[in-house]
């Protein structure tokens, strides 16, 4: 039974699919402070929150239980998603529940920017009418500037389009492709403060976009501008955006959102006449509070039973189609990084993944937590490592890891190979996914096998002399030990070579000591697969 917390309000209707599960348990506790949280979040699994809920690093560390923590919406600014990712705890979001709702307030800010309806609404009931103060300005033929392209940014832009807008757009991640077929002309953020007579901000509140619009963008801005923030507070200096409302640089604003909310009775932005504000509406629908709580329910729920899922903010994100290219190999890399770190000595400083064949032209960067969480298990134990935090455990401990495509010429099939490298010695190891067949284990070093990387394997290695493979299997069978299957590999006659033994159960310490007693044989290590 999974015990899972809502801490905020959320959707009755929404939270139905998890209170519908016999293997979920639902406890609805909000208005929390940080302590009384603490104080309650040890035995649960996972924590749902909308924007209320601080889930901050002390949060965490209580939640020792916890598996995922979801967002009942798009920001996670407050959750600490580095604690989070730490501890091995994944981060659910619900990016697209909200993506219309937002971008239908920013244009309904951007109309009543343009013909200054609250101002004009609170005229009207006050007995004044008054034709002449509020004069607007039309949509239409107008250049509107959307800094961030994402889901909500592009379909802003597809409504401005309609209005017969043109559209001019900043993302680095968005294509001249991509962005031409949108309709957008991507600009530079200078081109867009030069030229824009409408502006809006759609981006992530980060580091790099914190005060991206400030007094030295308000200098070189486009006399008259205006400009919409129904994303996160702080993007825009909201001290900056004053002064230019003041000085006639910025004709008005519009913002549904405040550096610290709720703001203070005597923010600047509550009585300013060039100002319209809301208090962050810009999800607050019926459908978006549905559809965000369904969402990351039918996640949280994916996570807890170990099942796919999707949205995580602390993992990178893979498209569907990519997903579906790698799945078998997931495990595979898992496999083989767990079998090498049982293989070598010393401490690891680099771990290398070369993909061979049609995965050479796939983007596998998202295997990477795979291969380090098999790798980094063995050393730190399976309950601390997971996909969520093996590049944050790998990084803490100066380990270098990169994905490359594979010089091997050797197979045109899709293999991947695991080289690890330490402090005393260097392996790798070769894998592939045989459609029907499974994971195999293909190459140890140089030496060709074929093994399924389950139960408990013997990596022997050796002089090639006659007789030693029926020593061993006797001192096997004199122990107990029944041989499942048997393979050797060699490069040479006489020369070295390697033992693979799949065996029924673990070989015991004195049985390990007396095959190395034997002279021809130069190592032995037990991979284990369980």
């Amino acid at each position: 039974m999974f015990n899972v917390l809502v801490s905020d309000p959320i959707s009755h209707f929404g939270l139905q699919q998890l209170m519908r599960a016999e293997d979920v348990k639902v406890t609805q506790i909000t208005g929390l402070s940080e302590e009384e949280l603490i104080s309650i979040i040890r035995p649960y699994d996972a924590l749902l929150v909308r924007s209320q809920t601080k889930v901050t690093r002390r949060v965490i560390e209580a939640g020792v239980h916890l598996k995922v923590i979801g967002r009942a919406g798009v920001g996670v600014d407050n959750i600490d998603l580095d604690a989070a990712t730490s501890r091995g705890i994944i981060v659910i979001n619900a990016p697209d529940g909200n993506t219309v709702t937002t971008c239908e307030h920013t244009f309904a800010m951007m109309m009543a920017l343009a013909r200054h309806i609250p101002q004009a609404y609170a005229k009207t009931i006050a007995g004044l009418w008054d034709r002449k103060t509020f004069v607007g300005v039309e949509l239409q033929n107008k250049i509107l500037g959307v800094l961030g392209l994402g889901r909500i940014g592009i379909e802003v832009a597809k409504r401005a389009a309609a209005f017969g807008m043109t559209v001019i757009g900043h993302d680095p991640f968005l294509s001249e492709e991509r962005a031409n077929k949108l309709g957008i002309k991507l600009a530079t953020l200078d081109e867009i403060l030069r030229t824009a007579d409408f502006m809006t901000v759609h981006t992530p509140l980060t580091n790099n976009t914190r005060h991206m619009i400030a007094k030295p963008q308000f200098d070189v801005m486009k006399r008259g501008m205006r400009m919409i923030n129904c994303a996160r507070g702080g993007i825009i200096d909201e001290a900056a955006l004053v002064e230019a409302l003041d000085e006639g640089i910025v004709a008005g604003a519009a913002f549904d959102v405040f550096e610290h909310e709720p703001p203070a009775p005597d923010h600047p932005f509550l009585r300013h006449p060039k100002m319209i504000v809301t208090p962050h509406l810009g999800a607050s629908t019926l459908e978006a509070q549905e559809n965000v709580a369904l969402g990351v329910s039918e996640q949280v729920i994916h996570v807890l039973r170990h099942e796919p899922f999707k949205n995580a903010v602390n993992i990178p994100a893979v498209s569907t189609d990519l997903l579906n290219k790698l799945q078998p190999y997931l495990t595979l890399c898992e496999q083989l990084g767990k079998a090498l770190a049982q293989m070598t000595d010393g401490s690891v400083r680099e771990v290398t993944v070369e993909c061979a064949g049609e995965l050479a032209d796939l983007d596998t960067s998202s295997l990477i937590p795979y291969v380090l969480k098999g790798v980094l298990s063995h050393h730190l134990g399976a309950e601390q490592v997971n996909i969520v935090n093996a590049i944050h455990l790998a990084k803490n401990r100066d380990i270098h890891f990169e994905v490359r495509k594979s010089l091997s010429t050797r197979s045109l099939s899709s293999e991947i190979t695991i080289r690890l490298k330490t402090t005393i010695e260097e392996r790798w190891v070769t894998g592939s996914a045989v459609p029907g067949v499974g994971e195999r284990l293909v190459r140890i070093g140089p030496y060709p096998v074929d093994i399924s990387p389950e139960g408990y394997v013997l990596l022997i290695s050796q002089m090639d002399k006659p007789g030693l493979i029926g020593r061993v299997g006797t001192l096997l069978g004199e122990s107990g030990i029944n041989i499942a299957t048997m393979q050797v590999g060699r490069n040479e006659v006489g020369g070295s070579a390697v033992m693979i033994l799949k065996n029924d159960k673990k070989a015991s310490k004195n049985v390990m000591e007396s095959l190395f007693a034997i002279p021809e044989i130069k190592r032995v290590r037990e991979v284990s697969f369980v």
